[in-house]
């Protein structure tokens, strides 16, 4: 991925969270309240919250109305392949797994899909070392 796709992710305006918990103590729900901070639109997506960040969780990302610039994912490396598949096919901009998340099938899946790709790298700390 080039240095302008990786930029273009990290201005992404509209991020859908997957695994957003509603517990204050997890790295999710930090990251989901620097970016709304940071005047990102946030869309919450867990199957088993109802409500984070005082947002509505949506079960899936096919769930979610409209269009998402970023996927932002906190999930087991197993699960990344269907959840850049779930991006692939709602016209998502880009897929960022977050700091120890490792999938080399997610990301054959998204280099196949022309769709920008980030692992193992923390969203909010390359924000804040971009300046944005």
């Amino acid at each position: 991925m080039t240095g302008g796709e990786t930029l273009q992710l990290l201005r992404a305006r509209r991020i859908a969270v997957v695994g957003l918990s509603d517990d204050t103590s997890k790295p999710s729900y930090m990251i989901a309240e620097y970016l709304l901070a940071r005047g990102r639109e946030v869309v919450p997506v867990n199957p088993n919250c109802s409500r984070a960040l005082g947002l509505v969780c949506y079960p899936k990302l096919e769930d979610i109305p409209g269009v998402l610039d970023l996927v932002n994912v906190f999930r087991r490396p197993e699960f990344c392949p269907d959840i850049v598949r779930s991006a692939s096919s709602i016209g998502a901009g880009g897929v960022w797994l977050q700091s120890g998340i490792v999938s080399d099938e997610a990301r054959e899946l998204a280099a196949a899909a022309k769709m920008p790709f980030v692992q193992d790298r923390c969203l909010m700390v390359e924000m804040r070392r971009a300046g944005i």
